[in-house]
């Protein structure tokens, strides 16, 4: 019978940084997805029956209740939150074409990078414009002096940086070269 076969440390260290790397990629593919399609979500306030507790029938006196559904389509798309987009252009260090272009760019790139990450597809690539992406998030917070966001955004940038250190130990990727 044959003796169980080792597993040396320089094996195993190269099996941890894959693990570590595919962890890391996973949850920036996740992060940039669904970040990405929340650009395209929004509200819309229905007017609904208020149910009775005992029966859950619409209740008799014909009662309504305002109810705010979430759903997704194109129209709905705004790269930036309303609030902030009235903060920034009245930034003068923003010039507005340079807003106007990030606002449109922002979740189709966050989808991009998202499921290039997802899929293997040229992840140091997509690292690395996801690291730009929230580089530039954080340049825009910073002259709006949003510091908590700044500080979120760091950790992205951050997490980014580490996972570029790892990304040699990148398995189960469609192309590795990129």
């Amino acid at each position: 019978m044959n003796a169980p076969t080792e597993i040396k440390d320089g094996e195993s260290c190269r099996f941890d940084h894959t693990l570590a790397f595919l962890l890391l990629r996973g949850w920036l593919a996740v992060r940039a997805i669904l970040t990405g399609l929340e650009k395209f979500g929004a509200y819309q306030s229905v007017a609904r029956p208020v149910l009775d507790p005992a029966t859950g029938q619409p209740d008799a006196s014909g009662v309504m209740i305002n109810v705010n559904i979430k759903h997704y389509a194109w129209a709905n798309y705004s790269g930036l939150p309303a609030g902030l987009k009235d903060k920034f252009a009245g930034e003068p260090l923003l010039p507005h074409p340079l807003l106007v272009a990030f606002d449109r760019f922002l979740g189709p790139a966050l989808l991009l990078t998202g499921f290039m990450l997802l899929l293997g597809i040229g992840s140091r690539v997509a690292l690395s414009v996801q690291g730009l992406i929230y580089i530039a998030l954080s340049a825009g917070l910073i002259l709006i002096k949003q510091d908590d966001g700044i500080s979120w955004l760091g950790i992205h940038v951050a997490l980014v940086a580490f996972a570029l250190t790892l990304v040699r130990h990148n398995r189960l990727a469609l192309l590795k070269k990129w």
